[in-house]
């Protein structure tokens, strides 16, 4: 594992909201409001990469130079539903400018592979230097979901350092399956668990996230 290009953010707001995450007495509804806050400090440290700019403000006081994000970047928030759902309206606030580009697959709980069922993402990303992208999911377990997801932007000619994961609880297995084929890939998270089980869930984890986001 390439800890280089991971970065763990274990602050104790992040740390006191992933213990009530992984509780398994903790209800949906706890579950959601722990992860919304997870998620918006992952964000904020995802979103360092941004490229500024000058910009002239004027205050009430003065006018003066200040910093701001380029507003010629396409900013493009890539939730793998249903689970990264969750990082979708944080993501909007803090980034309003983002475009929300929605990647749908699922598990085969046989084969681990992941099955698509759909795409949200353009099919030409032009001057693609200009685009940034967080890619969401909360639980790096096998990675199989990421890497494609992945394979689908990197493909369109974005520069991989412009390709960020963001996942809240990542597997050593998934990280390596990651590294394997983009080593340079960076990936934010709140905590590297100790393993996958047989079944392909991280242990310890917190169980099945879209069960426990989403009450299912």
């Amino acid at each position: 594992m390439n800890k280089s290009n991971i970065r763990v953010i274990s602050n104790p707001v992040v740390l006191q909201n992933l213990c009530t995450m992984r509780n398994k007495d903790t209800d949906s509804q706890g579950v959601r409001i722990a992860t919304r806050k997870i998620t918006r400090c992952l964000l904020y440290e995802a979103a360092k990469n941004l490229p500024l700019v000058d910009q002239k403000v004027a205050t009430p006081l003065a006018v003066f130079t200040a910093k701001t994000v380029d507003p010629d970047i396409n900013v493009i928030i890539s939730p793998i539903l249903r689970a990264g759902l969750i990082f979708t309206d944080e993501a909007i606030d803090i980034l309003p400018q983002a475009c929300i580009r929605h990647i749908g697959m699922y598990r085969d709980e046989k084969t681990l592979k992941p099955i698509w069922y759909y795409n949200k993402v353009p099919m030409e990303a032009e001057n693609p230097e200009k685009f940034y992208v967080y890619i969401t999911d909360p639980m790096l377990a096998t990675g199989n979901s990421l890497l494609e997801a992945i394979k689908l932007y990197a493909g369109k000619g974005i520069p991989v350092e412009n390709i960020k994961c963001i996942c809240i609880i990542a597997a050593p297995e998934g990280i390596e399956n990651i590294q394997r084929h983009f080593s340079d890939i960076e990936i934010i998270t709140a905590a590297i668990d100790e393993r996958l089980n047989e079944k392909g869930y991280i242990v310890p984890g917190m169980g099945d996230a879209g069960d426990r986001i989403f009450n299912t």
